[in-house]
C-alpha cells in the first residue's frame, strides 16, 4: 500500500513539474529526476536560452545564469558549474561608485561532455565534437574535435582519437557480448559479476561461508 502511495505521489509532482512547473522543489527532493527528465524539465520550460534535443543535465548541475546559456544536441552535463557572470563587479561597483557590468554567454554546442566538477566561465564557446575533464577551469574557448583538461584547462587530446581508443579497448574487454547499443541501458547483474571479477578476482563466497559456519 505505501508503495502504491509513494508512487501515486510521484506521478503527481512529475506531471505538475513538468505540465506547469508547480512543485519543483518536491519534484527534485522526492522523485529525484534522471538526468534526462530534468534536462527534459529545462527544456519545457525554456529555463535556459536554448536547448537541442538528445541533452542530459544531471541535477547537480549548477547554473549561474540560465539565460545566458545555449546547449546544442547531445549536450551532457554533470556535476559541473556554468559561470555567466563575475561576482566580483558587485564589490568593484560598491567600492568605486562605478557603473560596471560583467556578464558572458556559454555556448555549448553539439556532441559535448563536460565532467564533474569541471567550471565553465564566462564568454566560452565549447565544441562541436568536445570534451571537457573532470575537475577542469575553462577559461577560453574550447575547439571541435578536443579534449581539454586542467586548471586552465588546455587542449590533451582529440576526441577522434579517443573514439578509437575507447572503441579498442571496449572490444578486448571480457563483457563485451553483453554491452548493449543503448545508451542508458543499466548494468544487469550479470554484466555487474563479470565486471566485478575481472577487477578484483572471484570472489570466495562459499569458501567464505563455510569458515563462518565451523
Amino acid at each position: 500500500m505505501l508503495a502504491i502511495f509513494r508512487k501515486l505521489i510521484r506521478a503527481f509532482l512529475t506531471k505538475n513539474a513538468m505540465q506547469s512547473g508547480r512543485f519543483v522543489g518536491l519534484y527534485r527532493k522526492f522523485c529525484q529526476p534522471t538526468g534526462q527528465e530534468w534536462a527534459q524539465y529545462l527544456k519545457r520550460h525554456h529555463v535556459l536560452y536554448q536547448m537541442g534535443e538528445d541533452c542530459v543535465v544531471q541535477m547537480n548541475v549548477e547554473i549561474t545564469d540560465p539565460k545566458h546559456v545555449r546547449l546544442g544536441n547531445n549536450v551532457r552535463l554533470t556535476g559541473c558549474t556554468l559561470f555567466g557572470h563575475d561576482g566580483s563587479v558587485n564589490m568593484l561597483k560598491k567600492m568605486t561608485g562605478l557603473c560596471l557590468d560583467s556578464v558572458g554567454k556559454i555556448d555549448i554546442l553539439d556532441n559535448v561532455f563536460i565532467g564533474h566538477r569541471a567550471i565553465i566561465m564566462p564568454n566560452v564557446t565549447i565544441g562541436p565534437n568536445a570534451i571537457v575533464a573532470a575537475g577542469s577551469v575553462v577559461t577560453r574557448d574550447v575547439p571541435p574535435n578536443t579534449i581539454v583538461g586542467g586548471i586552465p584547462a588546455k587542449p590533451i587530446g582529440t576526441l577522434d582519437t579517443y573514439i578509437k581508443r575507447c572503441e579498442e579497448r571496449t572490444n578486448a574487454l571480457p563483457w563485451r557480448h553483453l554491452l548493449s547499443a543503448d545508451n542508458f541501458a543499466p548494468a544487469t547483474d550479470e554484466l555487474t559479476r563479470i565486471r566485478c571479477e575481472y577487477f578484483f578476482g572471484k570472489a570466495d563466497d562459499d569458501a567464505q561461508l563455510t569458515k563462518q559456519d565451523a
